[in-house]
């Protein structure tokens, strides 16, 4: 095993979860970063750092995703993709691509906000991935975007336009400005970020496919081109596949650092922090060679474009340890920052009491047999190394069939928890779903839980393998084989709290879920 960090260096991903596409940015002494939430609500996660390394949730810029109807339901790889933060007239502006709708934006005076409702920039299916530019220099605002094959028929190009000044509509047509097909061995060019250094236009740009892919940087003296290119970052022979898809920014003292995340199955994509510099060397294309004939200012990212695992710290002041919070104790019955519903909420999900505890309402569904189906399971983030997660449970619903209980939840899921039995007792019970089932299975033996109420854990060793155990008052007890956690398509693993009943009249009844933790393994 390498060294642990020390005061001076930090080690890599810096975010050791599902942080995807990240982007961020520097308002004076603040750093800030968004990431893509997809079809999970609420949406546009915001975090915060003070020195690139300790990060906290705190808050979101989207409360309900549009149009509400669509949002109803789970939509897993849709929604949220890859947004862009940037602070330009003492307003925050995030702007992102829903593939199936277009490119929306959000802004706000402050980054916990009030953020406006979305508002739609551009209309079109498969755009997505979008990034505006003030140019301080000139006045002139930009624009530039990926596409999406799977709703456009087109992909491995970028799409330039100019753009009103106020960010709410864009002034032309858009011209194609990077066509990779024309760039031999490159494929799959997307998540572009778009900036202004040195007399150029800079787009930093990720192609070759998220798990094997690699950066690229593209520069040109004119917004719509001609674009020279460089892979500035890959996986050489490091343990870092596919490192790309991220931002730039750059410090107070004028130090450069480089934010992107890796993909790492199950625990989705984490996040990097790569140091930066700018060289004064040759452009060269993937294939080798000068293609420029200009020389200078190309971007060097990692160590001589390879990812680091460990590095110095930037130079900023010393943090306090800090990460993304995970444990809640459900003050009030309030559920922390970190968790997410798998669709628009509805009233009557959660209720808020006087005393600590998530008492989540049985909702009737007709779609109890696969919880991959369900709107209403509130999920945070896997973490990215072995963990032990619990939680305690009550059912407190009299319903017959009604069940709750902790899950992990990706395209096969497993879960464990209890449900009413038609004589009114409790049961304590353990299923799965396989990937292509649509129904789920025992993966253990129900067992009789008289006083209703039992405590649960979830030990997910190394390759997101779970092992799943139970204590109803005289120590833990497994249950079931080990579950080998799946990602959804794009999405990492989720852990999920979840309340439901068969469908029928009526309310049916609540379960209560105390002192969620997550701990080191």
């Amino acid at each position: 095993m390498s060294a642990p960090p020390t005061d001076l260096t930090y080690r890599n991903p810096v975010l050791d979860a599902d942080w995807s596409d990240p982007d961020v940015i520097r308002v004076g002494d603040d750093f800030y970063l968004t990431a893509s939430s997809f079809g999970r609500v609420p949406g546009l996660p915001l975090l915060h750092s003070r020195d690139l390394v300790n990060w906290t949730l705190v808050g979101h810029a989207l409360q309900r995703l549009e149009p509400e109807s669509e949002f109803g339901v789970p939509r897993h790889d849709c929604g949220v993709w890859a947004p862009s933060l940037r602070h330009h007239d003492d307003r925050f502006w995030i702007f992102w691509g829903d593939p199936d709708q277009g490119i929306f934006q959000v802004n706000a005076p402050e980054i916990r906000g009030p953020w406006t409702r979305p508002h739609l920039v551009k209309a079109g299916k498969g755009l997505i991935d979008p990034c505006p530019l003030w140019d301080e220099e000139t006045g002139e605002a930009y624009l530039v975007h990926a596409w999406a094959r799977s709703r456009s028929g087109v992909k491995n190009r970028l799409t330039g336009h100019r753009m009103h000044p106020h960010g709410t509509e864009l002034l032309d047509e858009g011209k194609v400005i990077v066509d990779a097909d024309r760039i031999p061995g490159w494929f799959t060019l997307e998540g572009p970020k778009l900036y202004r250094h040195d007399g150029w236009f800079w787009i930093l740009a990720p192609a070759g496919g998220v798990e094997t892919g690699w950066q690229g940087a593209f520069r040109s003296r004119d917004f719509f081109g001609p674009y020279e290119e460089k892979v500035v970052l890959e996986q050489r022979d490091t343990d870092v596949n596919g490192p790309h898809q991220g931002g730039w920014v750059r410090t107070p003292s004028g130090e450069d650092w480089f934010l992107h995340f890796q993909q790492r199955g199950a625990y989705g994509r984490v996040v990097h922090l790569q140091p930066m510099s700018w060289a004064r060397t040759g452009a060269a294309s993937r294939t080798g060679g000068d293609r420029s004939g200009s020389g200078g200012g190309w971007p060097v990212i990692g160590d001589d474009g390879a990812p680091v695992a460990e590095h110095r710290r930037p130079d900023l002041p010393a943090q306090p340890a800090a990460a993304p919070a995970t444990d809640d104790d459900f003050p009030g019955g309030r559920h922390g920052r970190q968790w997410q519903w798998t669709a628009n909420p509805r009233d009557g999900w959660a209720t808020q009491h006087s005393a600590d505890g998530l008492r989540l309402s049985c909702v009737r569904t007709a779609d109890a047999h696969d919880l991959r189906r369900l709107p209403n399971i509130l999920t945070q983030r896997l973490p990215g190394t072995p963990c032990t997660v619990e939680v305690e449970l009550r059912l407190d619903s009299p319903e017959p069939g009604a069940r709750a209980g902790l899950a992990v939840l990706g395209d096969a899921y497993a879960w464990i928890g209890l449900q009413r039995g038609t004589d009114g007792t409790a049961h304590l019970v353990h299923r799965f779903a396989e990937t292509v089932a649509e129904s789920e299975r025992d993966a253990g033996h129900p067992r009789l839980v008289p006083e209703g109420r039992v405590r649960l854990r979830i030990e997910a060793g190394a390759g997101a393998r779970c092992r799943f155990s139970y204590d109803t008052g005289d120590g833990f007890r497994p249950s079931g084989q080990t579950f080998a956690a799946t990602p959804w398509r794009w999405v990492g693993a989720l852990l999920g709290l979840a309340a439901l009943a068969p469908t029928g009249q009526g309310h049916a009844g609540t379960a209560t879920f105390t002192q969620f933790r997550i701990s080191p393994a």
